[in-house]
């Protein structure tokens, strides 16, 4: 193709989009991304009937046009030329940031805060939930064992693995929350460990009449407690505390601001929070503490539905603690606790939730943070659902929670239920309910239906678009582009004078490919992307590494190096194309962790390095280390029958 029509392409897509309408333009493997002000005033249909543009998307706060591989480079080119703004990948990221405003914006922060924690609570989460089932008099009274059998020693180990990640949770919340408001995190982190030291009475202890222990007042008035479990205070703290630094640190002298621009934030944001929000905080919870009882008491399941639909709230604000004093009162007077009964309801509500994302999302990491939270959820801890996916998801999976839990518990106050106890949720909650027959079998049967209630209505109507795209594995939109032309793009791979032999099944030494890289060999269709695993872009096998050298599994030429080194084709000396593939969506890692060996036109011999990966950052980021090899030029592939493979020596498949 001509440089002109290069040039022609990029002039039409301008003025179909429309050029005051785009705010910036950039690039991947095979797209052009844009930001524009008004994606509704774009001609899709007209755009897509130019001849190089295989199909549109809009997702992550782009309008994105499928080019690709090679041609996207020169449309850019020349958009380049016609003087249009354009960024590269990392800013245009920065800049979707930065438009996004109001819900979208909220939400996109409280993802960044709570993504990379979300791990370490569900890890906890899973620790209670096997306390709260071992450690039970009920369960152990079937062995003819009972709690106080268990040795000191390990009731203060386990306590340790239970209980240090939600003690110190504001602190890591802090950490995180400074890193993403453009803060230093360990200013952070120290600002968390003041809001729950041991020196300030603990608010847990202060909602609990039993205690002894009440709020420390200053000044005559103002109430002075810890920031046990409480989020909001949390991530206020660090909202305030990281842009106090980022204004000390364009004001301070440079010799003062080492020490002085920690020592301001910390004091200044300390006080204003303890002294403050905390004192604020506590006269809500005192107030929430009058509610509550107020609206147990309503008739005709009303209270019980307002409780159920408002108590996921609280969890993530952190007030949800001040229940314990209602409850430890209710249990006293009476011997039943009928408010955790109304609030257990949304923890079953959100595992339909993960479940609908699991069955209904098409995108690895949904999928595998639903199973996560899940896991989570199933043993009582609820964060990894509520900020790692009905939080992050234009708030309708957490709507149609609310409303689901909030129905569960209208129904258990209609029937009466009410546990004998508390402190436990989800699987180990059926526990406070084997006194008695009725009470079991009503709260099993409508614990049952919360799930599948929750289900259902987030599978129609709770799972957004962006949650069902499939990861794009290549993330240069070979997914997507296979949706747009349903087969593989001429201009992904370069087709050699040697063209004509594809399809040859004379089985030659040239028609063995051996394994790229030490490890498992495994079956393509066990790849955990349903386009590779699909043989959508061709037949081939993957591997789990071993090892961190990718070797050409072929004699041939590399006719594409992918800059960020996730992504290598080639062509063999008789023509066929090979795709090699490393990680799924590690093309977001931005090249991170990948150092590249080989170049674009290189000629290279079986066992030539090509790539030198860091696998165990490409875990860290969550993502799928398997290394795929897809041959793209059509041909079967007969995988061998070994377990175990040796890079650039065993023979791990041949071409049929």
């Amino acid at each position: 193709m001509e440089g002109k029509d290069y040039k022609k392409a990029a002039a039409d897509i301008i003025r179909i989009v429309g050029k005051d309408n785009i705010v910036s333009a950039t690039h991947c493997a095979t797209r052009l991304r844009l930001i524009v002000k008004d994606k509704d005033t774009i001609d899709v249909k007209k755009l897509e009937k130019l001849p190089l543009v295989k199909g549109t998307f809009f997702n992550a706060g782009q309008f994105q046009i499928i080019l690709g591989t090679g041609i996207v480079n020169k449309v850019y080119e020349e958009i380049e030329n016609l003087g249009l703004k354009t960024l590269s990948k990392k800013e245009q990221d920065e800049a979707i940031k930065n438009q996004q405003k109001g819900v979208k914006r909220l939400m996109r922060i409280l993802g960044d805060i709570f993504i990379p924690i979300i791990p370490v609570i569900a890890a906890t989460g899973l620790f209670l939930g096997l306390k709260g089932c071992v450690f039970n008099d009920n369960v152990l009274g079937l062995f003819g064992a009972s709690t106080d059998m268990i040795p000191d020693y390990i009731v203060t180990l386990v306590n340790v693995l239970t209980e240090t990640a939600f003690a110190f949770l504001p602190a890591i919340i802090c950490w995180s929350a400074f890193k993403v408001f453009g803060g230093t995190p360990v200013i952070g982190m120290v600002l968390g460990l003041m809001l729950v030291s041991p020196i300030l009475p603990n608010a847990y202890s202060v909602a609990n009449p039993d205690s002894g222990i009440s709020a420390v007042v200053a000044f005559g008035k103002i109430p002075i407690v810890g920031c046990q479990g409480s989020v909001l205070t949390a991530i206020i703290t660090a909202l305030i505390g990281a842009k106090l630094e980022k204004k000390l640190r364009k004001i301070m002298p440079n010799a003062l601001d080492l020490i002085m621009t920690p020592f301001v934030v910390m004091l200044v944001t300390f006080l204003i929070v303890i002294l403050g929000v905390g004192p604020v905080m506590h006269v809500v919870e005192l107030k929430l503490v009058s509610i509550v009882e107020a609206l147990v008491h309503l008739p005709f399941g009303i209270g019980g539905f307002i409780i159920g639909a408002t108590y996921p709230l609280l969890v993530i604000t952190g007030l949800h603690h001040t229940y314990t004093m209602i409850e430890t009162s209710l249990l006293a007077n009476t011997g039943f606790n009928p408010v955790i009964t109304l609030c257990a309801m949304y923890g079953f509500a959100n595992v339909g939730t993960c479940l609908a994302f699991f069955v209904k999302s098409k995108n690895t990491t949904v999928r595998q943070t639903s199973i996560g939270a899940m896991l989570s959820q199933l043993f009582g801890i609820s964060e990894p659902v509520l900020f790692g996916i009905q939080l992050r998801y234009n708030l309708k999976p957490l709507i149609i929670m609310l409303f689901t839990s909030g129905l569960g518990a209208a129904s258990l106050s209609l029937l009466n239920i009410q546990s004998n106890s508390y402190g436990l949720a989800v699987i180990p909650s059926y526990l406070m309910y084997i006194y008695e027959g009725r009470q079991f079998l009503w709260y099993l049967v409508i614990s049952i239906c919360s799930v599948a209630l929750c289900f259902v209505l987030t599978y129609l109507f709770g799972v957004p678009e962006e949650a069902m795209l499939p990861e794009e594995g290549l993330d240069d939109g070979l997914s997507l582009e296979m949706a747009a032309n349903g087969k593989m793009t001429d201009e992904f791979v370069n087709t050699s004078e040697n063209g004509k032999n594809k399809g040859n099944k004379e089985r030659t030494t040239g028609n063995k490919i051996t394994a790229p890289v030490s490890g498992k060999l495994i079956p393509l269709e066990e790849v955990a992307d349903p386009t590779f695993a699909g043989k959508v872009l061709g037949d081939g096998f993957a591997i789990v590494p071993e090892d961190s050298v990718i070797k050409s599994p072929v004699n041939g030429t590399v006719e594409l190096m992918y800059e960020t080194g996730h992504a290598v084709g080639l062509s063999t000396d008789d023509g066929k194309e090979i795709l090699i593939h490393i990680g799924i969506d590690t093309v977001a890692m931005n090249g991170e962790g990948f150092h590249i060996i080989a170049k674009t036109g290189q000629n290279v011999k079986c066992g030539d390095p090509l790539v030198e990966v860091d696998f165990e950052k490409i875990r860290k980021a969550g993502k799928s280390d398997s290394v795929i090899v897809i041959v793209t030029s059509g041909e079967k592939v007969e995988t061998r029958s070994v377990e175990n493979v040796k890079s650039g020596i065993s023979e791990a498949a041949e071409i049929v």
